[in-house]
Protein backbone atom coordinates (compact mmCIF):
# COMPACT_ATOMS: atom_id res chain seq x y z
CA UNK A 1 0.00 0.00 0.00
CA UNK A 2 1.48 3.43 -1.14
CA UNK A 3 0.76 6.71 0.55
CA UNK A 4 -1.34 7.48 -1.40
CA UNK A 5 -3.79 4.76 -0.09
CA UNK A 6 -3.51 2.43 -3.26
CA UNK A 7 -2.55 -1.37 -3.29
CA UNK A 8 0.84 -2.21 -5.25
CA UNK A 9 -1.26 -5.32 -6.58
CA UNK A 10 -4.16 -3.07 -8.36
CA UNK A 11 -2.57 -1.31 -11.45
CA UNK A 12 -4.99 1.76 -12.62
CA UNK A 13 -4.97 2.16 -16.29
CA UNK A 14 -3.65 5.25 -17.89
CA UNK A 15 -3.91 6.95 -21.58
CA UNK A 16 -1.19 8.53 -22.75
CA UNK A 17 -1.69 10.60 -25.59
CA UNK A 18 1.49 11.91 -28.07
CA UNK A 19 2.47 11.94 -31.63
CA UNK A 20 6.11 12.05 -30.38
CA UNK A 21 7.29 8.59 -30.02
CA UNK A 22 9.91 9.75 -27.81
CA UNK A 23 7.84 11.27 -25.57
CA UNK A 24 5.54 8.41 -25.24
CA UNK A 25 8.56 6.08 -23.98
CA UNK A 26 9.96 8.78 -21.78
CA UNK A 27 6.44 8.55 -20.22
CA UNK A 28 6.06 5.16 -19.84
CA UNK A 29 9.10 4.20 -18.01
CA UNK A 30 8.26 6.63 -15.74
CA UNK A 31 4.79 5.17 -15.46
CA UNK A 32 5.01 1.20 -16.04
CA UNK A 33 5.97 0.40 -12.41
CA UNK A 34 2.64 2.12 -11.16
CA UNK A 35 -0.44 1.58 -13.92
CA UNK A 36 -0.81 0.15 -17.02
CA UNK A 37 -0.34 2.48 -20.02
CA UNK A 38 -1.82 3.00 -22.95
CA UNK A 39 -0.79 4.48 -26.00
CA UNK A 40 -2.12 6.85 -28.80
CA UNK A 41 -0.18 8.65 -31.50
CA UNK A 42 -2.93 11.18 -32.11
CA UNK A 43 -6.33 12.92 -30.67
CA UNK A 44 -8.51 10.25 -32.73
CA UNK A 45 -6.61 7.13 -31.90
CA UNK A 46 -7.66 8.33 -27.98
CA UNK A 47 -10.93 9.06 -28.58
CA UNK A 48 -11.39 5.53 -30.41
CA UNK A 49 -9.60 3.57 -27.59
CA UNK A 50 -11.93 5.88 -24.64
CA UNK A 51 -14.83 4.20 -26.24
CA UNK A 52 -13.59 1.05 -26.58
CA UNK A 53 -15.96 -1.21 -24.17
CA UNK A 54 -13.98 -3.16 -22.34
CA UNK A 55 -11.17 -0.09 -21.53
CA UNK A 56 -11.36 1.62 -18.72
CA UNK A 57 -9.30 4.35 -18.09
CA UNK A 58 -8.27 6.22 -14.94
CA UNK A 59 -6.51 8.89 -16.20
CA UNK A 60 -5.28 10.19 -19.90
CA UNK A 61 -2.06 12.21 -20.17
CA UNK A 62 -2.53 14.83 -22.82
CA UNK A 63 -0.33 16.29 -25.78
CA UNK A 64 -2.27 19.39 -27.02
CA UNK A 65 -0.35 19.53 -30.84
CA UNK A 66 -0.86 16.78 -32.70
CA UNK A 67 -2.35 15.55 -36.28
CA UNK A 68 -5.80 14.72 -37.31
CA UNK A 69 -7.36 16.01 -33.78
CA UNK A 70 -5.11 18.03 -31.40
CA UNK A 71 -5.29 17.88 -28.12
CA UNK A 72 -7.79 21.10 -26.91
CA UNK A 73 -10.27 19.43 -29.46
CA UNK A 74 -10.15 15.73 -27.95
CA UNK A 75 -10.04 17.46 -24.39
CA UNK A 76 -13.72 19.30 -25.35
CA UNK A 77 -15.06 15.74 -26.47
CA UNK A 78 -13.69 14.13 -23.08
CA UNK A 79 -15.64 16.91 -20.61
CA UNK A 80 -18.93 16.64 -23.05
CA UNK A 81 -19.29 13.22 -23.42
CA UNK A 82 -20.90 11.06 -21.11
CA UNK A 83 -18.67 7.71 -20.98
CA UNK A 84 -15.48 10.09 -20.30
CA UNK A 85 -16.43 12.85 -18.48
CA UNK A 86 -15.38 11.52 -15.35
CA UNK A 87 -12.20 10.59 -16.44
CA UNK A 88 -9.24 13.41 -15.08
CA UNK A 89 -7.31 14.78 -17.82
CA UNK A 90 -3.39 15.95 -16.87
CA UNK A 91 -2.39 18.13 -20.09
CA UNK A 92 1.33 18.04 -21.34
CA UNK A 93 2.69 21.18 -22.80
CA UNK A 94 5.71 23.33 -22.44
CA UNK A 95 3.38 26.65 -23.68
CA UNK A 96 2.33 28.72 -20.88
CA UNK A 97 -0.93 30.28 -22.22
CA UNK A 98 -2.19 26.85 -23.47
CA UNK A 99 -1.95 25.75 -19.65
CA UNK A 100 -4.24 28.17 -19.02
CA UNK A 101 -6.57 27.64 -21.74
CA UNK A 102 -6.29 24.32 -21.05
CA UNK A 103 -7.11 24.90 -17.64
CA UNK A 104 -10.45 26.71 -18.81
CA UNK A 105 -11.51 23.53 -20.98
CA UNK A 106 -11.50 21.31 -17.93
CA UNK A 107 -7.95 19.88 -17.37
CA UNK A 108 -7.00 18.71 -13.99
CA UNK A 109 -3.44 19.79 -13.96
CA UNK A 110 -0.36 19.69 -16.36
CA UNK A 111 2.69 18.66 -16.65
CA UNK A 112 5.59 20.84 -18.14
CA UNK A 113 7.83 19.44 -21.13
CA UNK A 114 10.88 18.47 -20.89
CA UNK A 115 9.92 15.20 -18.34
CA UNK A 116 12.84 16.16 -16.22
CA UNK A 117 11.40 15.15 -12.31
CA UNK A 118 9.94 11.57 -12.71
CA UNK A 119 8.32 11.82 -9.11
CA UNK A 120 6.88 15.38 -9.73
CA UNK A 121 5.18 13.71 -13.06
CA UNK A 122 4.48 10.24 -10.67
CA UNK A 123 3.02 12.49 -7.25
CA UNK A 124 0.56 14.41 -9.69
CA UNK A 125 -1.05 11.54 -11.44
CA UNK A 126 -1.40 9.70 -8.17
CA UNK A 127 -3.33 12.71 -6.53
CA UNK A 128 -5.19 13.66 -9.87
CA UNK A 129 -6.49 9.65 -9.99
CA UNK A 130 -7.31 9.81 -5.79
CA UNK A 131 -9.25 13.08 -5.99
CA UNK A 132 -11.33 11.70 -8.90
CA UNK A 133 -11.92 8.39 -7.21
CA UNK A 134 -12.85 10.09 -4.02
CA UNK A 135 -15.17 12.00 -5.77
CA UNK A 136 -16.76 9.26 -7.21
CA UNK A 137 -17.53 7.93 -4.36
CA UNK A 138 -19.04 11.01 -2.80
CA UNK A 139 -21.02 10.96 -5.51
CA UNK A 140 -22.23 8.05 -5.88
CA UNK A 141 -23.01 8.32 -2.24
CA UNK A 142 -24.21 11.33 -2.39
CA UNK A 143 -27.14 10.95 -4.86
CA UNK A 144 -30.38 8.16 -4.94
CA UNK A 145 -29.50 6.49 -8.36
CA UNK A 146 -32.98 6.09 -9.40
CA UNK A 147 -34.31 9.81 -8.43
CA UNK A 148 -31.30 11.93 -8.32
CA UNK A 149 -32.17 13.36 -5.24
CA UNK A 150 -29.66 13.59 -2.50
CA UNK A 151 -28.88 10.30 -0.18
CA UNK A 152 -30.51 11.04 3.68
CA UNK A 153 -26.80 11.59 5.32
CA UNK A 154 -25.93 14.42 2.24
CA UNK A 155 -29.54 15.77 2.53
CA UNK A 156 -29.00 16.80 6.00
CA UNK A 157 -25.30 18.25 5.31
CA UNK A 158 -26.70 20.36 2.89
CA UNK A 159 -30.06 21.58 4.93
CA UNK A 160 -27.09 23.01 7.85
CA UNK A 161 -25.37 24.90 5.18
CA UNK A 162 -28.47 26.18 3.50
CA UNK A 163 -29.18 27.20 7.95
CA UNK A 164 -25.75 28.16 8.27
CA UNK A 165 -26.04 30.85 4.84
CA UNK A 166 -29.57 31.31 4.70
CA UNK A 167 -30.08 31.44 8.38
CA UNK A 168 -33.28 34.35 8.16
CA UNK A 169 -35.13 32.45 5.50
CA UNK A 170 -37.85 30.43 6.94
CA UNK A 171 -37.92 26.91 5.87
CA UNK A 172 -40.99 24.36 5.65
CA UNK A 173 -40.20 20.48 6.25
CA UNK A 174 -42.36 18.73 3.79
CA UNK A 175 -42.47 14.67 3.41
CA UNK A 176 -44.83 13.26 0.31
CA UNK A 177 -45.64 9.28 0.11
CA UNK A 178 -46.94 7.80 -2.40
CA UNK A 179 -49.78 5.57 -0.35
CA UNK A 180 -50.01 1.80 -1.51
CA UNK A 181 -47.10 2.66 -3.90
CA UNK A 182 -46.36 -1.61 -3.42
CA UNK A 183 -49.61 -2.23 -5.75
CA UNK A 184 -47.66 -0.39 -9.04
CA UNK A 185 -44.98 -2.13 -8.16
CA UNK A 186 -47.15 -5.79 -7.97
CA UNK A 187 -49.15 -5.04 -10.91
CA UNK A 188 -47.91 -3.54 -13.33
CA UNK A 189 -43.84 -4.57 -12.53
CA UNK A 190 -40.77 -2.48 -10.62
CA UNK A 191 -40.31 -0.70 -14.26
CA UNK A 192 -43.58 0.76 -13.82
CA UNK A 193 -42.87 1.64 -9.71
CA UNK A 194 -39.52 2.97 -10.83
CA UNK A 195 -40.88 5.13 -13.91
CA UNK A 196 -43.06 6.97 -11.16
CA UNK A 197 -40.75 7.59 -8.36
CA UNK A 198 -38.57 9.23 -10.81
CA UNK A 199 -41.60 11.34 -12.09
CA UNK A 200 -42.65 12.09 -9.18
CA UNK A 201 -39.32 13.35 -8.09
CA UNK A 202 -38.61 14.92 -10.92
CA UNK A 203 -41.52 17.11 -11.33
CA UNK A 204 -41.64 18.10 -7.16
CA UNK A 205 -38.16 18.96 -7.60
CA UNK A 206 -39.11 21.32 -10.36
CA UNK A 207 -42.18 22.77 -9.11
CA UNK A 208 -40.46 23.85 -5.96
CA UNK A 209 -37.17 25.01 -7.52
CA UNK A 210 -38.32 29.03 -6.94
CA UNK A 211 -36.52 29.47 -4.21
CA UNK A 212 -33.99 27.58 -1.86
CA UNK A 213 -34.89 24.01 -1.59
CA UNK A 214 -33.00 20.58 -1.62
CA UNK A 215 -34.69 17.14 -1.77
CA UNK A 216 -34.10 13.61 -0.61
CA UNK A 217 -35.40 9.86 -1.14
CA UNK A 218 -34.70 8.57 2.18
CA UNK A 219 -37.05 5.23 1.58
CA UNK A 220 -38.86 3.39 -1.28
CA UNK A 221 -41.76 5.58 -1.58
CA UNK A 222 -41.09 8.52 0.70
CA UNK A 223 -40.04 11.95 -0.44
CA UNK A 224 -38.62 14.72 1.83
CA UNK A 225 -37.90 18.08 0.59
CA UNK A 226 -36.49 21.37 2.78
CA UNK A 227 -37.91 24.57 0.91
CA UNK A 228 -38.09 27.98 1.26
CA UNK A 229 -41.61 28.56 2.82
CA UNK A 230 -44.61 28.98 1.13
CA UNK A 231 -47.89 29.47 2.14
CA UNK A 232 -49.98 26.58 0.50
CA UNK A 233 -49.17 23.63 -1.60
CA UNK A 234 -52.59 23.22 -3.39
CA UNK A 235 -50.95 23.69 -6.69
CA UNK A 236 -48.35 21.67 -5.69
CA UNK A 237 -50.62 18.98 -5.08
CA UNK A 238 -53.43 18.83 -7.53
CA UNK A 239 -50.91 18.44 -10.02
CA UNK A 240 -48.82 15.97 -8.56
CA UNK A 241 -52.19 14.08 -8.10
CA UNK A 242 -53.21 14.40 -11.57
CA UNK A 243 -50.11 13.79 -13.52
CA UNK A 244 -50.18 10.37 -11.14
CA UNK A 245 -53.35 9.64 -11.52
CA UNK A 246 -52.33 9.61 -15.37
CA UNK A 247 -49.49 7.16 -14.76
CA UNK A 248 -51.35 4.97 -12.79
CA UNK A 249 -55.02 3.37 -12.88
CA UNK A 250 -55.38 2.31 -9.56
CA UNK A 251 -57.75 4.11 -7.05
CA UNK A 252 -56.21 3.18 -3.86
CA UNK A 253 -52.74 4.55 -5.20
CA UNK A 254 -52.49 8.18 -3.42
CA UNK A 255 -50.35 11.04 -2.71
CA UNK A 256 -50.15 12.54 1.01
CA UNK A 257 -48.28 15.44 2.00
CA UNK A 258 -47.11 16.58 5.98
CA UNK A 259 -45.81 19.86 5.69
CA UNK A 260 -44.07 21.51 9.16
CA UNK A 261 -44.14 25.20 8.15
CA UNK A 262 -42.08 27.63 9.52
CA UNK A 263 -39.55 25.21 11.15
CA UNK A 264 -37.94 25.91 14.26
CA UNK A 265 -34.26 25.52 13.61
CA UNK A 266 -32.99 24.98 17.08
CA UNK A 267 -34.33 21.66 16.87
CA UNK A 268 -32.79 19.07 15.26
CA UNK A 269 -33.37 18.31 11.52
CA UNK A 270 -34.34 14.78 12.14
CA UNK A 271 -36.73 16.05 14.25
CA UNK A 272 -38.01 18.61 11.70
CA UNK A 273 -38.65 15.66 9.44
CA UNK A 274 -40.52 13.53 12.25
CA UNK A 275 -42.56 16.49 12.20
CA UNK A 276 -43.44 16.35 8.63
CA UNK A 277 -43.81 12.84 8.76
CA UNK A 278 -46.33 12.39 11.32
CA UNK A 279 -48.24 15.11 9.65
CA UNK A 280 -48.11 12.67 6.35
CA UNK A 281 -48.58 9.37 8.23
CA UNK A 282 -51.41 11.03 10.52
CA UNK A 283 -54.24 11.02 7.02
CA UNK A 284 -53.01 7.52 5.99
CA UNK A 285 -56.59 6.17 4.49
CA UNK A 286 -57.86 9.25 5.23
CA UNK A 287 -59.72 10.30 1.35
CA UNK A 288 -60.58 13.64 2.90
CA UNK A 289 -57.89 14.76 3.51
CA UNK A 290 -54.64 14.45 1.73
CA UNK A 291 -52.60 17.29 2.77
CA UNK A 292 -51.61 17.74 6.63
CA UNK A 293 -49.72 20.43 8.37
CA UNK A 294 -47.99 19.93 11.57
CA UNK A 295 -49.55 21.06 14.56
CA UNK A 296 -47.94 21.16 17.92
CA UNK A 297 -50.09 20.48 19.91
CA UNK A 298 -51.94 17.94 18.21
CA UNK A 299 -48.76 16.17 17.73
CA UNK A 300 -47.90 16.14 21.92
CA UNK A 301 -51.87 15.22 22.26
CA UNK A 302 -51.11 12.14 19.93
CA UNK A 303 -47.88 11.24 21.58
CA UNK A 304 -50.19 12.01 25.26
CA UNK A 305 -52.32 9.58 24.10
CA UNK A 306 -49.85 7.01 22.56
CA UNK A 307 -48.14 6.73 26.21
CA UNK A 308 -51.30 5.73 27.60
CA UNK A 309 -52.11 2.87 25.05
CA UNK A 310 -48.23 1.30 25.39
CA UNK A 311 -48.46 1.99 29.89
CA UNK A 312 -51.95 0.42 29.51
CA UNK A 313 -50.95 -3.13 30.91
CA UNK A 314 -48.24 -1.77 33.05
CA UNK A 315 -50.66 0.47 35.00
CA UNK A 316 -52.85 -2.79 35.47
CA UNK A 317 -49.85 -4.82 36.76
CA UNK A 318 -48.42 -2.02 39.14
CA UNK A 319 -51.71 -0.76 40.40
CA UNK A 320 -51.56 2.65 39.10
CA UNK A 321 -55.13 2.23 38.47
CA UNK A 322 -57.40 2.46 41.31
CA UNK A 323 -60.82 1.69 41.87
CA UNK A 324 -62.70 4.78 43.41
CA UNK A 325 -66.13 4.34 44.78
CA UNK A 326 -69.58 6.88 44.69
CA UNK A 327 -72.04 6.75 47.09
CA UNK A 328 -75.52 6.12 46.11
CA UNK A 329 -78.20 7.13 49.05
CA UNK A 330 -81.82 6.51 49.36
CA UNK A 331 -83.77 9.52 49.82
CA UNK A 332 -87.24 8.02 50.17
CA UNK A 333 -86.88 8.27 53.58
CA UNK A 334 -86.67 10.78 56.72
CA UNK A 335 -82.51 10.65 56.42
CA UNK A 336 -80.21 9.40 53.55
CA UNK A 337 -79.40 5.47 53.79
CA UNK A 338 -76.30 4.77 51.90
CA UNK A 339 -77.38 2.01 49.47
CA UNK A 340 -74.68 1.17 47.08
CA UNK A 341 -71.57 2.58 45.24
CA UNK A 342 -70.77 3.18 41.30
CA UNK A 343 -66.90 1.66 40.69
CA UNK A 344 -65.19 4.50 39.28
CA UNK A 345 -61.24 3.84 37.57
CA UNK A 346 -58.35 6.37 38.04
CA UNK A 347 -55.16 6.23 36.88
CA UNK A 348 -52.36 7.42 38.89
CA UNK A 349 -49.32 8.10 36.42
CA UNK A 350 -45.63 7.82 37.57
CA UNK A 351 -45.10 10.22 34.74
CA UNK A 352 -48.55 12.62 34.22
CA UNK A 353 -49.84 12.16 37.99
CA UNK A 354 -53.93 11.43 38.42
CA UNK A 355 -55.10 11.74 35.08
CA UNK A 356 -58.69 12.65 34.25
CA UNK A 357 -61.16 9.55 33.25
CA UNK A 358 -62.33 11.48 30.29
CA UNK A 359 -58.28 11.46 29.19
CA UNK A 360 -58.19 7.70 28.82
CA UNK A 361 -61.49 5.87 28.74
CA UNK A 362 -62.54 7.76 25.13
CA UNK A 363 -59.13 7.05 23.65
CA UNK A 364 -59.56 3.39 24.81
CA UNK A 365 -63.17 2.76 23.92
CA UNK A 366 -62.52 3.70 20.40
CA UNK A 367 -59.45 1.15 20.29
CA UNK A 368 -61.06 -1.71 22.19
CA UNK A 369 -58.43 -1.59 25.31
CA UNK A 370 -61.44 -0.38 27.40
CA UNK A 371 -62.43 -4.24 28.21
CA UNK A 372 -59.05 -4.24 30.01
CA UNK A 373 -60.51 -1.54 31.94
CA UNK A 374 -63.36 -3.02 33.05
CA UNK A 375 -61.73 -6.62 33.86
CA UNK A 376 -60.06 -4.75 35.74
CA UNK A 377 -62.51 -2.76 37.72
CA UNK A 378 -65.18 -6.13 38.15
CA UNK A 379 -62.35 -7.49 39.65
CA UNK A 380 -61.33 -4.82 42.56
CA UNK A 381 -64.80 -4.26 42.52
CA UNK A 382 -65.65 -7.72 43.63
CA UNK A 383 -62.87 -7.58 45.74
CA UNK A 384 -63.70 -4.72 47.79
CA UNK A 385 -67.24 -6.07 47.98
CA UNK A 386 -65.73 -8.76 50.04
CA UNK A 387 -63.55 -6.87 52.12
CA UNK A 388 -66.56 -4.47 53.01
CA UNK A 389 -68.49 -7.90 53.69
CA UNK A 390 -65.40 -9.20 55.87
CA UNK A 391 -64.94 -6.05 58.24
CA UNK A 392 -68.34 -4.38 58.95
CA UNK A 393 -70.70 -7.54 57.99
CA UNK A 394 -72.90 -5.69 55.19
CA UNK A 395 -73.11 -5.82 51.55
CA UNK A 396 -72.24 -2.96 49.47
CA UNK A 397 -73.37 -3.28 46.21
CA UNK A 398 -71.52 -1.91 43.46
CA UNK A 399 -71.84 -0.83 40.02
CA UNK A 400 -69.79 -1.43 37.20
CA UNK A 401 -69.68 -0.33 33.63
CA UNK A 402 -70.36 -2.94 30.69
CA UNK A 403 -69.00 -1.24 27.84
CA UNK A 404 -70.33 -2.19 24.38
CA UNK A 405 -67.29 -4.62 23.09
CA UNK A 406 -67.83 -6.32 26.89
CA UNK A 407 -71.52 -6.80 26.21
CA UNK A 408 -70.96 -8.96 22.58
CA UNK A 409 -68.04 -11.27 23.91
CA UNK A 410 -69.33 -14.67 24.43
CA UNK A 411 -67.25 -15.00 27.28
CA UNK A 412 -68.65 -12.10 29.05
CA UNK A 413 -71.38 -14.51 31.37
CA UNK A 414 -68.60 -16.65 32.70
CA UNK A 415 -66.24 -14.06 33.22
CA UNK A 416 -68.59 -12.46 35.83
CA UNK A 417 -69.57 -15.80 37.44
CA UNK A 418 -65.86 -16.34 37.74
CA UNK A 419 -65.27 -13.22 39.79
CA UNK A 420 -68.31 -13.66 41.64
CA UNK A 421 -67.05 -17.56 42.55
CA UNK A 422 -63.63 -16.21 43.50
CA UNK A 423 -64.93 -13.78 45.76
CA UNK A 424 -68.00 -15.60 47.36
CA UNK A 425 -70.41 -13.09 46.00
CA UNK A 426 -73.81 -13.47 44.40
CA UNK A 427 -74.90 -11.94 41.47
CA UNK A 428 -77.12 -8.94 42.65
CA UNK A 429 -73.77 -7.78 44.43
CA UNK A 430 -72.38 -6.65 41.13
CA UNK A 431 -74.77 -4.24 39.31
CA UNK A 432 -74.01 -3.95 35.92
CA UNK A 433 -74.47 -0.54 34.06
CA UNK A 434 -74.85 -0.83 30.10
CA UNK A 435 -75.24 2.59 27.88
CA UNK A 436 -78.31 2.76 25.19
CA UNK A 437 -75.37 3.17 22.50
CA UNK A 438 -75.36 -0.11 22.89
CA UNK A 439 -78.60 -0.48 22.12
CA UNK A 440 -77.94 1.95 18.94
CA UNK A 441 -75.65 -1.13 17.70
CA UNK A 442 -77.61 -4.20 18.09
CA UNK A 443 -80.76 -3.94 19.56
CA UNK A 444 -81.98 -7.74 19.72
CA UNK A 445 -78.28 -9.08 20.51
CA UNK A 446 -78.16 -6.26 23.70
CA UNK A 447 -81.62 -7.82 24.73
CA UNK A 448 -80.60 -11.57 24.64
CA UNK A 449 -77.62 -10.53 26.58
CA UNK A 450 -79.59 -8.89 29.43
CA UNK A 451 -82.33 -11.63 29.36
CA UNK A 452 -79.42 -14.11 30.02
CA UNK A 453 -77.49 -12.07 32.54
CA UNK A 454 -81.16 -11.41 34.36
CA UNK A 455 -81.52 -15.21 34.64
CA UNK A 456 -78.38 -15.55 36.34
CA UNK A 457 -79.38 -13.01 38.92
CA UNK A 458 -77.58 -9.67 38.10
CA UNK A 459 -79.15 -6.34 38.03
CA UNK A 460 -79.06 -4.11 35.08
CA UNK A 461 -79.02 -0.26 35.09
CA UNK A 462 -79.55 1.58 31.99
CA UNK A 463 -76.84 4.15 32.46
CA UNK A 464 -77.30 8.24 31.24
CA UNK A 465 -80.73 7.73 30.29
CA UNK A 466 -81.51 10.65 28.00
CA UNK A 467 -78.09 10.65 26.56
CA UNK A 468 -78.93 9.88 23.01
CA UNK A 469 -82.30 9.30 20.82
CA UNK A 470 -82.66 5.54 21.61
CA UNK A 471 -83.71 6.10 25.23
CA UNK A 472 -87.62 5.56 25.11
CA UNK A 473 -87.51 3.10 22.64
CA UNK A 474 -84.82 0.84 24.69
CA UNK A 475 -87.27 0.93 27.74
CA UNK A 476 -89.85 -1.06 25.80
CA UNK A 477 -87.51 -3.63 24.69
CA UNK A 478 -84.69 -4.08 27.11
CA UNK A 479 -85.85 -5.46 31.01
CA UNK A 480 -83.75 -3.26 33.02
CA UNK A 481 -83.80 -2.97 36.91
CA UNK A 482 -82.60 0.46 37.15
CA UNK A 483 -82.73 3.67 35.56
CA UNK A 484 -80.05 6.55 35.85
CA UNK A 485 -80.93 9.39 34.71
CA UNK A 486 -78.37 11.15 33.23
CA UNK A 487 -76.92 14.26 35.01
CA UNK A 488 -77.80 17.09 32.44
CA UNK A 489 -81.11 16.82 33.07
CA UNK A 490 -80.59 17.87 36.85
CA UNK A 491 -77.83 19.93 35.64
CA UNK A 492 -80.69 22.08 33.74
CA UNK A 493 -83.35 21.24 36.00
CA UNK A 494 -83.63 24.87 38.06
CA UNK A 495 -83.15 26.59 34.44
CA UNK A 496 -86.38 26.70 33.22
CA UNK A 497 -90.16 24.64 33.63
CA UNK A 498 -89.51 22.94 30.50
CA UNK A 499 -86.22 21.36 31.92
CA UNK A 500 -87.83 20.77 35.30
CA UNK A 501 -90.56 19.03 33.53
CA UNK A 502 -88.50 16.92 32.12
CA UNK A 503 -86.96 15.28 35.18
CA UNK A 504 -90.38 14.89 36.53
CA UNK A 505 -91.46 13.06 33.44
CA UNK A 506 -88.03 10.57 33.90
CA UNK A 507 -89.13 9.91 37.19
CA UNK A 508 -92.85 9.35 35.71
CA UNK A 509 -91.99 6.95 33.24
CA UNK A 510 -89.65 4.94 35.66
CA UNK A 511 -92.46 4.19 38.28
CA UNK A 512 -94.73 3.25 35.46
CA UNK A 513 -92.13 0.63 34.74
CA UNK A 514 -91.84 0.18 38.22
CA UNK A 515 -87.81 0.52 38.46
CA UNK A 516 -86.06 3.05 40.47
CA UNK A 517 -84.20 6.29 39.12
CA UNK A 518 -81.04 7.15 39.90
CA UNK A 519 -80.43 11.02 40.03
CA UNK A 520 -76.84 11.41 38.81
CA UNK A 521 -74.76 15.11 39.74
CA UNK A 522 -76.77 16.10 42.22
CA UNK A 523 -74.70 18.57 44.28
CA UNK A 524 -76.98 20.78 46.58
CA UNK A 525 -79.63 20.29 48.72
CA UNK A 526 -82.53 22.53 46.93
CA UNK A 527 -82.21 19.50 44.08
CA UNK A 528 -82.38 16.54 46.86
CA UNK A 529 -85.37 17.85 47.92
CA UNK A 530 -87.37 18.50 44.96
CA UNK A 531 -86.08 14.89 43.51
CA UNK A 532 -87.37 13.76 46.65
CA UNK A 533 -91.07 15.10 46.06
CA UNK A 534 -90.64 13.98 42.72
CA UNK A 535 -90.14 10.70 44.09
CA UNK A 536 -86.75 9.79 42.82
CA UNK A 537 -85.38 7.55 44.98
CA UNK A 538 -81.57 7.19 44.49
CA UNK A 539 -79.07 10.22 44.53
CA UNK A 540 -75.76 10.07 43.40
CA UNK A 541 -73.79 13.37 43.57
CA UNK A 542 -71.26 16.08 45.30
CA UNK A 543 -73.74 16.99 47.46
CA UNK A 544 -73.15 13.93 49.17
CA UNK A 545 -69.47 12.95 47.79
CA UNK A 546 -67.05 12.90 45.20
CA UNK A 547 -65.63 9.79 43.98
CA UNK A 548 -63.78 8.42 46.50
CA UNK A 549 -60.67 5.21 47.48
CA UNK A 550 -61.88 2.40 49.21
CA UNK A 551 -59.79 3.47 52.39
CA UNK A 552 -62.27 6.77 52.36
CA UNK A 553 -65.50 5.17 51.30
CA UNK A 554 -65.06 3.34 54.74
CA UNK A 555 -66.52 6.48 56.87
CA UNK A 556 -69.81 6.37 54.97
CA UNK A 557 -70.11 2.30 55.83
CA UNK A 558 -69.48 3.20 59.72
CA UNK A 559 -71.78 5.96 59.89
CA UNK A 560 -74.40 3.75 58.68
CA UNK A 561 -73.95 1.46 60.92
CA UNK A 562 -73.74 4.20 64.02
CA UNK A 563 -76.58 5.51 62.70
CA UNK A 564 -78.46 2.26 63.14
CA UNK A 565 -76.93 1.61 66.53
CA UNK A 566 -78.88 4.61 67.29
CA UNK A 567 -82.06 3.80 66.04
CA UNK A 568 -82.24 1.06 68.59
Amino acid sequence: MNEFGYSGILKRRVLVVDDEEINRDMLGNILKDQYEVDFAENGKQAHEMLHARMTRYSLVLLDLLMPEMDGFELLGLIRTEEVTSNIPVIVMTSEKPAEVRSIKQGADDFITKPYDMPEVILARCERIIQLYEDKSIIRSAEKDELTDLYTREFFHEYIRQIDRNCSDLSMDAIVLNIEHFHMLNEMFGRQMGDNVLRKVAGMLSDMLADGVGIGCRPDSDYFYYYIEHRDSYDEVFATLSKELSGISKIPGVRIRLGVYQNVDKDISIEDRFDHAKYACDRIRGDYNRQIFFYNREENEKDLYHEQLINDIDAAIANKDLVVFYQPKYGIQCDEPELRSAEALIRWRHPKYGMISPGDFIPLFESNGLIQKLDHFVWEEAALQIRKWKDEFGCTIPVSVNVSRVDIYDSELENRLLKILKDNSLDAKDLMLEITESAYADDARGLTAVVESLQGRGFKIEMDDFGSGYSSLNMLTEIPIDVLKMDMKFIRNMNKDAKSHKLVELVIEIADYLGVPVVAEGVEDKNQVDQLKDMGCELIQGYYFSKPVPPEEFDKFIRAEIEKGKNTK
